[in-house]
């Protein structure tokens, strides 16, 4: 029953195939990771993945919403997602281009250079309930996506671990806000540090917790 019973949280293929079928061959599903956050960059990850195996839902088992894993879950799937797809890549906007544009434009931002990095061109898109009108590639959001399309679950790992990593470095030098335990989310410890040390040129200066600090004065 155990090995059943993870099988069943592994994310489905279904709004693939009923792409594949209408003539789409490079599906691609993007998701994001830090658009919440106080601080850090908002991060993009987009998954293309070999549809035609018979053993890609073996093959990525447990593969879901990053949100419902663990790091280390993360950390070992996401090697198999890189070792599987047929074409991945990760893109970022830094917390002054949110400042800049705002989160959403930010996003985008991501999501574009996640695209332009990929080593090939999609013809669809399953994005993780969110809209991008702009973009001119069909496209289909799907509210919770992560849980419910492989290729977006894949992206989100992707995003994730790649973000996770960027905090922990930003950990090292800024070692008295603790961004490797709480990666840049709005924690007690992290609005108590801002209340004592100030912003760090990594918080967004733009939300309103830092604007708040500013208002009332903080360093």
């Amino acid at each position: 029953m155990l090995p059943e019973k993870r099988s069943n949280l592994t994310a489905r293929l279904t709004f693939e195939e009923q792409q594949l079928a209408l003539g789409y061959h490079h599906i691609v599903g993007i998701d994001e990771a830090g658009r919440g956050t106080w601080a850090g960059p908002v991060v993009a990850g987009a998954v293309c993945l070999p549809l035609e195996r018979d053993d890609l839902l073996t093959m990525l088992r447990g593969v879901r919403d990053s949100k419902q894993m663990t790091p280390l879950q993360r950390l070992r799937l996401a090697d198999t997602i890189r070792t599987v797809a047929r074409a991945w890549a990760v893109g970022s906007a830094s917390s002054a281009e949110v400042d800049q544009v705002g989160i959403v434009g930010a996003t985008r931002l991501a999501m574009r250079r996640a695209l332009d990095a990929m080593e090939l061109k999609p013809d669809f898109l399953l994005l993780d309930g969110f809209r991008w009108e702009e973009m001119p590639i069909p496209q289909q959001h799907l509210i919770k996506g992560d849980s419910l399309s492989l290729s977006i679950a894949a992206a989100s790992i992707l995003a994730k671990i790649w973000r996770d990593a960027y905090m922990t470095d930003l950990d090292a030098l800024y070692p008295q806000y603790a961004f490797g335990t709480h990666k840049g989310y709005g924690t007690v410890a992290h609005q108590r540090a801002l209340q004592t040390y100030g912003p760090t040129p990594e918080h967004r200066m733009s939300f309103k917790p830092l604007l708040t600090l500013q208002t009332a004065g903080q360093p």
